[in-house]
């Protein structure tokens, strides 16, 4: 795979300098909508018609913690850095800022033209309203662990502190100074999420429930939200009040809802659609098309093991079903779409202080051996006493390719390891809580980067973490997370996450499938849509002739 990051300390360094300077309904097509939808997007007006998929889980950046939610509201909101073409943090809400010699504080200057879309100017109190809300235990934010590295952030979330200690300061109206715990030489890159955008804190306070619906929401970005109807569509348009609307050249986003990537793409065929993603079963039809994009992106498919839950309390079980998978076969022939195969839990791309993948530093953590797999089996059996394995039953969210995948593994194991497994699917809402709440016994899991560091999935699995959902606990690794989330020498600090991964390997609480990517076929005519290996959908620059 290409590499899409370069060393985070090294760039993030001289940015720094140079800155301080399928839903009922969904698809169908009345003769009504047909005429609505011919005056809406009229030759006249550059409409981009994109799919959604689901309906966004919320449009509160601090609850709206997913890919459903992330990419619209990445159109809609801006934080203080957003990343550019080249996938690095450029300034957007601030214009510049300072960051001190020990590398704790950073003062942001807001842009003076930055407004809301209702026309109020965005101030430093907007993001000081918004991230106290993400810290607050009270929000219950899935994302308030990312506002661990501000100082005070991690005692007010886990309710021993105050949000008066927070380092956070409205300097005035326009300048606004972050205090972190350590020096963090990827914060810059980590405030482009959407959990750190900010609120409009008068429209806030006045109603708490401003971003439910299409007539209170308020944006600060290069699109504002005109009609939801939820579970159906939205529609963005241009906002006039974005600062940089000059050269924002859609004049508005049509986002369908089809949970179905055949129907998908029936629409995109159909002209419904101006992207979509490519069917498995299509993809060697299609996959060398001129109109087909392929961007890598960082993030893991993979499969966790309720700890908790018989057989797998037993590591050599749970490394005998690991190694009895063939990742490669499942990369090639099931998912297809020239995806990677994983061999570790880190994704390719992540380039350490000397110019080095992490991937290829820590090497081949994992790989399909199913002599050695029905070995580890007989052993792990042996050690519980098992004449014969309890029931296993695989779980997975409904989707196409999550059902393809799980009938692949269900076919390997009984293959290699003589194990008859049941699965079970439900739809993502239910399936996430069953997951969170450990109800689950063996289940289908993704991961995307929130920001590009290798510590983000990294600590995804320390103790009583929101994203562990394994039940696995391991003090040896709390200690190493801890330390490569505050270690000041680089090296040393990359040398803590190897370390990581490798006991994660030996621990095995979860398995790798492969490495994402993104395929997409666009319509002729759609350019300039920008897709991050770590970040989010930005439709700022899109064009449609």
């Amino acid at each position: 795979m290409k590499k899409w990051l370069v060393s985070m300390v090294i760039i993030l360094f001289v940015v720094a300098l140079a800155a301080c300077t399928a839903k009922k309904g969904a698809g169908e097509e009345s003769k009504d909508n047909g005429k609505q939808n011919a005056t809406e997007e009229s030759v006249d007006k550059k409409v981009l018609k994109l799919n959604n998929g689901r309906e966004p889980t919320s449009f509160d950046p601090a609850i709206g913690f997913d890919n459903v939610s992330w990419n619209a509201l990445n159109n809609l909101m801006e934080g203080l850095t957003r990343l550019g073409d080249d996938h690095q943090p450029q300034p957007a809400i601030a214009e510049k800022w300072d960051v001190s010699e020990d590398g704790k504080t950073y003062t942001f200057y807001l842009r003076k033209d930055a407004n809301w879309s209702n026309g109020d100017p965005v101030v430093a109190e907007d993001f000081i309203f918004a991230w106290e809300r993400l810290l607050n235990p009270d929000t219950g934010s899935a994302a308030g662990f990312l506002g661990y590295f501000i100082k005070g952030g991690e005692a007010f979330n886990n309710g021993e502190g105050s949000k008066d200690d927070l380092g956070l300061t409205a300097v005035d109206e326009k300048t606004f100074e972050v205090e972190l715990e350590s020096p963090t030489g990827f914060f810059l890159h980590l405030i482009t999420n959407p959990a750190f955008f900010p609120v409009n804190h008068k429209v806030a306070e006045e109603n708490p429930k401003w971003h439910a619906e299409a007539n209170t929401f308020v944006a600060n970005g290069p699109f504002k939200l005109d009609t939801w109807k939820h579970d159906n569509e939205m529609v963005f348009s241009k906002n006039k009040e974005y600062w940089d609307a000059e050269n924002v050249l859609l004049d508005g986003v049509h986002w369908t809802m089809i949970d179905d990537v055949n129907t998908e793409y029936q629409m995109f065929e159909r002209g419904e659609l101006d992207s979509a993603e490519i069917p498995a079963e299509l993809s060697d039809q299609l996959i060398d098309g001129e109109n087909v994009r392929i961007v890598e992106r960082g993030g893991l498919d993979f499969y966790r093991f309720n700890v908790t839950e018989e057989p797998f309390q037993n590591i050599k079980i749970r490394k005998a079903f690991a190694l009895a998978i063939d990742q490669k076969e499942i990369a090639e022939f099931v998912v297809k779409n020239k995806v990677e195969p994983a061999s570790g839990f880190v994704s390719p791309g992540f380039m350490n202080p000397e110019g080095k993948d992490f991937r290829d530093v820590n090497g081949d953590l994992i790989s399909f051996n199913p002599e050695e797999a029905k070995a580890l089996l007989e052993e792990g059996m042996k050690e519980e006493g098992y004449d014969e394995l309890p029931k296993v039953t695989l779980s997975y969210n409904t989707d196409n390719v999550n059902k393809d995948v799980a009938e692949t593994l269900q076919g390997m194991i009984s293959e290699h390891l003589g194990i008859k497994v049941e699965l079970e699917n439900t739809e993502w809402n239910v399936f996430l809580e069953d997951q969170k709440a450990l109800k689950h016994q063996l289940s289908r899991s993704s991961f995307l980067y929130d920001y590009a560091d290798p510590v983000n999935f990294l600590e995804s699995f320390i103790t009583g973490s929101y994203m562990n959902r394994t039940g696995w606990s391991n003090e040896k690794y709390d200690e190493l997370i801890a330390n490569a989330k505050s270690a000041v020498d680089e090296k040393k600090r990359w040398e803590y996450m190897y370390e990581a991964e490798k006991l994660l390997a030996e621990e095995m609480p979860i398995f790798p499938i492969r490495y994402y990517n993104q395929v997409e076929v666009l319509q002729e005519g759609v350019t300039n849509i920008l897709r991050h290996p770590v970040g989010y959908l930005d439709l700022k620059y899109a064009d449609k002739q």
